[in-house]
Order: C-alpha cells, then sequence, then structure tokens
C-alpha cells in the first residue's frame, strides 16, 4: 500500500507534507520494505515459453539474414497455439506490421512457409502512423478489437519512429522504446520491434545493435540474429532479459520452406528457484502422509519457517 497524501483531510498531513503541497510540490510516495514483501506481484506472462514473454523486445540482424521470415515464424506459431522447438506456445491473435513489404511478398512468404494451413488470428498491416502521431493510438484501437491479442510485431523499428533532424540520441532511442514499453505492459502483450545491427563486428552480440545503449536500455529484452558467413544456412539466435536466462539458440534455415529450425542450446533452460514455502509444504505433506489439517498459527509452526500466519 502507497503512502499518499491527500487534500481532503490536512489534519491528516504531516507538517512537511503540507508545506510541499503548498508549493506546488507533490510528495514523493513511498512503500517500506515490509509492505513490498507482503504484497503479491504478478510477473511476466509466457508467450512462448522459456522464450519469449510480455513486455517489449529488440529483434536485431543484419540485413538478409533470415530476420523476417522468423518474426513471421513466431507470429504463426502464436496465432496457431503451435508448438515451437519443444516449446510450449499460448496461443493469441498477433498484429504483424510489415512496414517493408508488399502483399505479394507476404503471401509468397507464408506460403512458401506454411502452405495452405491459415488462421484468421494472425493479422497483416503495411502502413501505420508514427510513434509521434497516432501508433500508440492505432494499436490501442486495435487491442480494443481483438482484446485476446499476444504478440505485435514491428518491422522494422526505423519505420515508426519519428523524423529527427539531428542522429539517434541516447535520451531520443530511450523515450521512442520507452513508449513502446509502456504500452506493451500496460496492455500485457508482447512487443517485438524488428532492427538492424552496425557492421563492426562486436565480442558481445548485443552492443552490435544499431543506435546508443537506450535501445537495449529501455527494452525487457532483446533477441540478435546472426551468422558467420552470409550464404550459410545456419544461424545463432541469442537472447538476453530481464526476467529469464540468457541464452544462445543454433539454428539451421531449412532451404526449401526457409523455416528456421531448432539445432541445439548451448546451456541448459533456466529454472525458476525453489519455493522455500512450497518446498517446506513438501516436507510435510508426502505419500505417506497426503493430508494435513490446522489453522495458519499452527502452519506456521509446522512448517518451521519466519513467517507469520497471515
Amino acid at each position: 500500500m502507497h503512502r499518499e497524501y491527500s487534500m481532503i483531510c490536512p489534519n491528516s498531513i504531516n507538517e512537511k507534507a503540507l508545506r510541499l503541497l503548498q508549493n506546488g510540490v507533490t510528495p514523493i510516495n513511498v512503500i517500506t520494505m515490509e509492505e513490498l514483501y507482503d504484497n503479491i506481484y504478478a510477473g511476466r506472462s509466457p508467450v512462448i515459453e522459456n522464450l519469449l514473454y510480455t513486455g517489449f523486445y529488440v529483434f536485431a540482424g543484419a540485413p538478409k539474414t533470415g530476420k523476417s521470415f522468423l518474426a513471421a515464424q513466431l507470429a504463426y506459431h502464436i496465432s496457431t497455439g503451435t508448438e515451437l522447438w519443444g516449446r510450449k506456445v499460448y496461443q493469441g491473435t498477433v498484429l504483424y506490421m510489415a512496414l517493408e513489404d508488399d502483399e505479394k511478398r507476404i503471401q509468397d512468404r507464408m506460403f512458401r512457409m506454411f502452405g495452405t494451413e491459415t488462421t484468421d488470428k494472425l493479422f497483416f498491416s503495411l502502413t501505420v502512423e508514427p510513434l509521434n502521431n497516432g501508433l500508440s493510438e492505432q494499436i490501442k484501437e486495435f487491442l480494443r478489437e481483438h482484446p485476446e491479442t499476444k504478440l505485435i510485431i514491428i518491422d522494422t523499428l526505423q519505420k515508426v519512429r519519428p523524423e529527427k533532424n539531428d542522429s539517434y540520441s541516447y535520451s531520443n532511442d530511450y523515450k521512442d522504446i520507452g513508449e513502446l514499453k509502456k504500452l506493451a505492459d500496460e496492455s500485457n502483450i508482447c512487443i517485438i520491434a524488428v532492427h538492424h545491427t552496425r557492421k563492426q563486428l562486436a565480442d558481445d552480440a548485443f552492443s552490435m545493435i544499431s543506435g546508443t545503449n537506450g535501445i537495449l536500455g529501455a527494452a525487457d529484452g532483446a533477441f540478435v540474429l546472426h551468422k558467420e558467413k552470409r550464404t550459410s544456412l545456419n544461424a545463432v539466435l541469442e537472447i538476453s532479459g530481464r526476467d529469464q536466462p540468457d541464452q544462445r539458440i543454433h539454428l539451421s534455415k531449412h532451404p526449401e520452406t526457409l523455416i528456421w529450425e531448432y539445432e541445439r542450446i548451448e546451456e541448459e533452460l533456466w529454472n525458476e528457484p525453489p519455493d522455500e514455502l512450497l518446498e517446506a509444504v513438501a516436507e510435510i505433506v508426502t505419500a505417506d502422509t497426503p493430508q494435513w489439517t490446522g489453522t495458519a498459527t499452527e502452519l506456521a509452526l509446522a512448517l518451521s519457517l519466519d513467517m507469520q500466519p497471515n
């Protein structure tokens, strides 16, 4: 519960807070560590298990590496709810903003990848407004019409960024990405913006994302697709996110359908750390003793945890 100050009952406001309000300054809303621990906060919902969650992601790669094919693959699997690379997919409506394509190219790409298996939950748009001139409102309207939406793909980010006379700065990058992230958070959806990498190579794939660190800093996560050779059918997908493990997935492109197929992952997938409370409950509720009955106070004692009954 946040400590908020109200003008309705001035007697309940301490002298310092009242002075701030009289000077036109809004006091800082604070929460104690104890209150923080008493609250229950929902985590980010998975869109694809151990791969993609609600929030804003940058998906970067060099030109012609197959970013749009992989973006289309994500869109199709989520809109149909079909498993991807052995991972559970949570079905929902998808809006794919294919801003560098025309309908014929999209048709050819989707038919080559998925044949005649279509879905009415995947929508395409070829033109949208820029970020500073109505894009957020357009997205909100789509979400009102399609409340079951899980994913929006913007291909590419540059197509929706405002025109600027000077070069992009950290503050501009952070502001643009921040607007999209806020929209994703408020709507509890995933937004992916396809972007480019620099030509210069780097040891850290994420430092190759074009623009300033403001882009990655404001995003919840990033995907970087890169190849050792431009003509190769093999690629590496590097994934980094705030609420998920870093991953390095090796993929190969099918020579006919151009679908990205899973080869291997370099590290074991990250698992949630064990829950201390559930571990303690498992000690007293076992195969031999499948049921436990008692009050909250008795349960707190039985679990031997430093936890209040409430």
